[in-house]
């Protein structure tokens, strides 16, 4: 993948930077914002990806050596130390109470923040309204994580053990195909894209989407990236796995009405079984053991799995007011995804 384009000042620099030799980058910073700017500054969360990137596949012809470059990482630590408050002021109607639950409550209380955090009916729409076009511009959008499935969550594995490791090893093992190529949930998305017409390569829509949506993304990979935000990774997974089937079935669905085979639909029809057992996993054993061997961890389990869902509804938000607006939801429109 190569450096997308820049989005203002931070990326601009980055984009110069990087290229060369890994060396000591200048000191920047985000401009100062509002309690959720952070989610939509789209120079903020650019930057953030591209140093996460880092740590997934890399740039062409950038060197590896630039992950651990120590200005780098302070670049990184400044944009995260935003984009956390962002998150806790999103969440903080969800959460209240988090610091008295039990370990043992954790599964209900899990619940009960998914039910709070209800969100807006993308799925519905997908399934009953949604144009080609429009069911295109979400798959591009969401491919800025699918194509890179479960591995955000993968970091928590040698971070974690007893009962809560040999779920997430269950549930990742899933994700990953059971070992087979041609089944992991990345591939199968792969195959939806091609479907639809879409390009499937790695990051190809990366210039296209808006901050919120690469806040989707940075959210996970800042729990993913740091051992302190190990819990909130549990959470946030959770939260995925507990409210993925029914909007599955309806993207499915969404797929079938516009008269895609198989191929396009595989990958929804496969989360509908798959996340059905995989939402008591990831209640009970994953997010409910790791509580209970670390009883002082149940409030960042909690706002993980909050900030999942209320991120995610950012996005589908920011979906819905463009289309309904008669307007696309890329940043770019010149990107060809039939109508």
């Amino acid at each position: 993948m190569h450096l997308p384009q820049p989005r203002g000042p931070i990326s601009a620099t980055l984009a110069t930077h990087l290229p060369q030799p890994p060396h000591a980058l200048p000191v920047m910073a985000a401009a100062p914002t509002g309690p959720r700017g952070a989610l939509i500054d789209e120079d903020l969360q650019l930057s953030l990806w591209m140093c996460y990137e880092l740590s997934y596949r890399g740039f062409t012809g950038i060197d590896d050596a630039w992950e651990t470059e120590p200005s780098l990482l302070a670049t990184r630590t400044a944009l995260e130390a935003r984009l956390l408050p962002a998150l806790r002021h999103l969440t903080a109607a969800t959460r209240t109470g988090d610091g008295t639950a039990a370990p043992e409550e954790v599964p209900a209380r899990l619940a009960a923040v998914l039910e709070s955090g209800d969100g807006p009916p993308l799925a519905l729409y997908l399934q009953r309204e949604a144009t080609a076009g429009q069911f295109g511009e979400f798959v591009a959008h969401r491919s800025i994580y699918h194509l890179k499935e479960a591995d955000p969550h993968s970091w928590a594995i040698p971070r974690i053990g007893g009962r809560a490791k040999a779920a997430l090893v269950e549930i990742q093992a899933d994700e990953y195909g059971g070992g087979r190529f041609e089944r992991m949930h990345s591939e199968l998305f792969r195959a939806t894209m091609r479907a639809l017409g879409l390009d499937d390569t790695y990051g190809a829509f990366l210039d296209q989407v808006p901050a919120v949506t690469l806040a989707v993304s940075n959210t996970m990979s800042l729990f993913g990236m740091h051992r302190r935000w190990t819990p909130a990774l549990l959470g946030h997974l959770a939260a995925l796995e507990m409210t993925s089937s029914l909007p599955n079935r309806r993207y499915g669905n969404g797929l079938r009405r516009l008269g895609h085979q198989p191929e396009a639909t595989r990958f929804y029809d496969e989360h509908v079984e798959a996340d059905a057992v995989h939402e008591q996993l990831a209640a009970h054993d994953l997010c409910g053991g790791y509580a209970h061997d670390h009883p002082g961890a149940v409030g960042d389990i909690l706002f993980g799995a909050a900030s999942a869902l209320a991120v995610d509804n950012l996005m589908a938000q920011h979906l819905l007011d463009r289309w309904r607006d008669g307007l696309s939801a890329l940043r770019d429109r010149t990107v060809a995804i039939a109508a």
